[in-house]
């Protein structure tokens, strides 16, 4: 029976190591972060990776770095035939991947080379792709750099979120990891070297980079809105207020106004001028320290707006 280290952490990571218990490969231990503070009332919590071992009684090793570890010991001394990762969260020293006897491979949310790093699916949706995939590579030290063992594309639609995203990758990337394992071990796969002329990385997402710039275009907004839902919510200054969006869409109807203006504002609908002659529907969003509402809702509070008058700033 093939042995598997797994390493994972978010939601995203669990139906693919579901997959691998439920196909009978043997899961000899699960690495993922520790337990976290979550929450107003900061609630100790395990992630949903954990909470998936230990309901299967696999030994669970949470480093809060991995290099140097007495986790990264307990590995090494598995000796596991492969080493699985999908959104772990660190980087893994080549005497780690070394462990694995067959190899160490990454389920990683992108189209390599394009976009690596940490937030591969806010990136596609934020600069507008139309599509995104999953790539299963061998890891090396280099941040997802090693070559491509298989690919799969998927579309991105004009309704899709990071959210609804990670559920179609991780269920992409299950199936397509359970494709893989039984070639790979079967040494008919021809492994393929990323291009470096092609690569582009998605960091983990700033706080400056969840602040919205009324001077770029609608659609522009609405990707950005869509790639940082569920979280981290884009925000801007609103009314003098710094106001998260939740839900936007682009208004058919272009504009002469300066971005930031009322271009039109009802009971039930208010839209804002943004750059290049195009605007914006705000539909749902949350003022600071307020709950999450609908547009009719915030209006009903703010009848001090009015046409053609600046209500976003790009101000901090």
């Amino acid at each position: 029976m093939t042995s598997i280290v797994f390493m994972g952490t978010p939601q995203f990571a669990v139906p693919i190591l579901q997959s691998l218990i439920d196909h009978h490969y043997d899961v000899k231990a699960v690495v993922t972060q520790p337990d976290r503070f979550v929450g107003r009332k900061h609630v100790l919590t395990a992630s949903p990776v954990k909470q998936l071992a230990v309901n299967h009684q696999i030994e669970v090793l949470q480093p809060e770095k991995i290099n140097h570890s007495s986790e990264m010991d307990r590995v090494i001394e598995l000796q596991p035939d492969l080493i699985v990762t999908a959104a772990f969260g660190q980087f893994l020293p080549t005497k780690l991947l070394a462990a694995a006897q067959v190899g160490a491979i990454n389920v990683h949310g992108s189209l390599l080379p394009k976009y690596r790093g940490g937030a591969p699916v806010q990136y596609a949706i934020m600069n507008g792709e139309q599509e995104t995939g999953i790539s299963i590579i061998y890891m090396v030290k280099k941040m997802d750099a090693g070559d491509i063992l298989a690919q799969r594309k998927i579309a991105i639609t004009k309704k899709d979120d990071t959210g609804s995203m990670f559920t179609k990758l991780s269920l992409l990337g299950r199936d397509l990891l359970l494709e893989t394992i039984p070639q790979l071990l079967k040494d008919q796969l021809s492994p393929v070297a990323q291009d470096e002329n092609q690569v582009t990385f998605a960091p983990n997402i700033s706080s400056e980079e969840e602040r919205i710039d009324i001077t770029t275009t609608a659609q522009q907004i609405d990707c950005k809105v869509r790639a940082l839902r569920p979280f981290p919510i884009a925000n801007l200054n609103l009314d003098k207020t710094r106001t998260k969006l939740w839900q936007v869409s682009v208004a058919a109807e272009p504009t002469t106004l300066k971005p930031g203006q009322v271009v039109s504002v009802t009971k039930h609908e208010l839209v804002i001028a943004a750059g290049q002659g195009t605007a914006i529907l705000l539909k749902e969003l949350q003022p600071a320290g307020k709950p999450r509402m609908s547009i009719t809702d915030y209006l009903n509070g703010h009848q001090n707006i009015k046409a053609e008058m600046q209500v976003v700033t790009n101000e901090r």
